[in-house]
């Protein structure tokens, strides 16, 4: 009889921890599936983009909206932006952060 009270414990345990260890590796596939897509996406934007004047204007407050957490947006990263989701279709989904860090990466 105290064997199978210690038994069931236990072996809820091992459940909940089976359960916690595919929860973390499912969450960190997304992490991961989700910045190769960013990655992908600034390699192959940033090198398209450098001709662009209106994200080359754009440049320093694309910096000052990455350095404050997108609490700083410029006329001129706002018309970025706008340009950059108007000539690559793809970009259209991408948050303004990325946008942001692409255009930092020129």
């Amino acid at each position: 009889m105290k064997l199978k009270l210690f038994a069931v414990p236990l072996a809820l345990t091992l459940l909940a921890s089976g359960a916690q260890a595919q929860t973390l590796v499912a969450t960190s596939n997304i992490v991961v599936n989700a910045l190769d897509r960013s990655i992908n996406f600034t390699s192959d934007v940033t090198s398209r983009i450098s001709d662009m004047k209106v994200v080359s204007e754009a440049r320093d407050e694309a910096a000052g909206f990455v350095a404050s957490g997108g609490a700083i947006r410029g006329a001129r990263l706002e018309a970025a932006f706008a340009s950059l989701r108007n000539e690559f279709p793809d970009v259209r989904g991408a948050g303004d952060r990325v946008l942001a860090e692409t255009i930092l990466a020129q």
